[in-house]
Formats: C-alpha cells, structure tokens, sequence
C-alpha cells in the first residue's frame, strides 16, 4: 500500500454520523462519475484513501443513495460545483457521512470543445476551479491536485504547428478554444493561491488524450494516415496511468504550483516518431527522443519529480 499523507484525526465525526472505525485519509475527487475519475476513485480508494465523489452524475451502478457501486469511493456527493456555498458546505461536513477534507482531486468540467456553447463551458469550468481553490483556502485543505489539460499548447494544432517537438512544459501556452481557456486560466488560478497560501501545494496535472483498455481497439483505425490524429501530436494517457500520477501528485511533499504533462511514454501510432514528424510538421525542429516511437508530449518532468512511470499502453 502506498504511503498517504497525515490526516487531522481531531477534525472528529459530523452530524449523525456513526463511529467505522480507524481514520482514513479523506480526498475529494470531483468529476468521479468521469472517465479518469472512475479509475482515480478505484486506485486511491485501493491505496487506503477514504474517496468522496464529488459529481451532479452518477456512475451506471451506483445506488440510489449514492452509498454503493461507486468503484470504491466510500459516497457520491451531488453538488453543483459552480455554487460556492455548496461546494463549501459540502468540503466542511456532510450530515451523518463526514465531517473534514485532506485532500482534493478536481477533475470536474466539461471535458472538451464542442459539448455547449463556449461561454458555458468556459464560465462552467472557471467557475467550479475558482469555487474549489477559495473554498479550500477558507477551510485551510492544502494539498490539492487539478486536472490541466494538454491543449494548452495549441492543440489543435492546425493551422499553427508547435514551435519545437517534443512539446514540454515550458513550450509556450497558446489555448486555441474556449476548453483549453478555461484550463488556462485555473493554471493562473493556482498560481495565485499558491501565492496567498504559501503552505500549499497546488499540482496541475496536463493530462494527454484519456484512454480506456477497451479504446485501443480502435487506434487501429488510424495507423494509415498520420493525419488522423497529428492535432494532438498522437498522444494519449491510460486512465490507469492518469489516476497513478494522480496519487503521485497528492503523496508530492512540494510547496507551491507545479505543472506537469502527463502522457504515455510511445504515441498511438506504429510509424516513428521521427516519421510522423517529418510527415506532418516537416519544418518543426526535433530534437532527439529516447525511442523510436517515444512520446512527443515529454513526461520526463512528471518521472523526475513525481516518480511517474506509465504501465499501461495500447501496443
């Protein structure tokens, strides 16, 4: 079992809430009814945290009163993440559940382009990332890990190709929709926090394309023209691996905001990596990669710092 951090034992029980035993660490993981939420919630509630799910979904099995088939998280939460005295009410204590947060995991949003109008899923998203920083200030919940995004650095990236390759944290933030916006500004966000609350630790974690085992079928599909996936430099991330880097994050001593890539150490493509490149950004520098087919979204950042390691790949 992976180490967790130090809980506050004295944070004692809420409202009718009945004594179960040893303390568990306590995370909020918001957006849990999600893709890599589903895997997060069963990883860290595998690795001895006490998981609430934070969502307005419920996952395909969960009981109607959110207390089973949640995939290990101990309760479903429902709760409109862009109303900050919910989101308060709800980190404090919960009548007859819990009483006290450690940790928070915030995955919420919605997730990509095109799903709303773009000032609904900017102001969604914006709004659920400042509620979920300002109330944990207020409520002194320093460890905090925050789905960021990839698209950041220009994906798609068409008409514009990246500057270099691979793409790394310190290649230039340039969002190209009202998604990648959003992301942009909760990265800002928690540069502020992170600033207000010194003790702190706020880690972006810029997520690849998720992927579930059942997906990779389907790269199949696209190995005979680089063109079908060339907008995100063919990368992607298990939702295994997004959740491992996550308990990465929360077990992080740092102080401060940091950002990482997280993607998958190969691309979704047979051809080369060098190939691709030459096939589709031709006057894009590359500088050399340790495999043939290795990631264009570097991760080195996140194994040297976090100690992530993908287990997980399509082939």
């Amino acid at each position: 079992m992976s180490t967790v951090p130090h809980i506050n034992a004295a944070r004692g029980l809420a409202l009718g809430e009945a004594p179960r035993g040893e303390r568990k660490p306590r995370v909020v993981v918001t957006g849990g009814s999600g893709k890599l939420g589903r895997a997060t919630i069963s990883h860290l509630s595998s690795q001895g945290w006490e998981v609430i799910n934070f969502d307005m979904r419920r996952p395909p099995t969960a009981s109607e009163d959110g207390k089973s088939g949640l995939g290990g998280a101990y309760r479903l939460v429902e709760i409109d993440l862009s109303n900050m005295g919910s989101v308060l009410e709800a980190l404090l204590e919960v009548d007859m559940a819990y009483k006290g947060i450690d940790a928070i995991v915030h995955l919420a949003a919605m997730p990509s382009p095109g799903q709303s109008s773009s000032s609904l899923q900017f102001n969604t998203n914006v709004s659920s990332t400042y509620n979920i920083l300002e109330a944990a200030r207020k409520l002194n919940i320093t460890n905090l890990v925050l789905a960021s995004s990839e698209t950041l650095i220009g994906i798609p990236l068409n008409p514009t190709p990246p500057a270099r390759l691979p793409i790394t944290e310190e290649s230039p933030r340039r969002p190209e929709s009202a998604y990648s916006l959003s992301k942009l500004v909760g990265e800002v966000l928690a540069d502020e926090y992170a600033r207000w609350q010194p003790d702190a630790k706020l880690i972006s974690l810029r997520f690849s394309n998720v992927m579930l085992e059942s997906e990779y079928a389907g790269f199949e599909e696209w190995q005979d023209d680089p063109m079908k996936r060339f907008w995100n430099c063919w990368g992607y991330i298990d939702a295994r691996d997004g959740a491992q880097a996550i308990e990465l994050a929360l077990q992080s001593k740092k102080t401060g905001h940091h950002a990482y890539l997280v993607a998958n150490n190969n691309t979704c493509m047979r051809k080369s990596s060098a190939e691709l490149a030459k096939a589709v950004f031709p006057n894009v520098p590359l500088d050399p990669l340790p495999s043939a087919n290795a990631t264009l979204l570097d991760n080195s950042k996140a194994k040297r710092e976090l100690g992530f390691e993908p287990k997980h790949d399509w082939s």
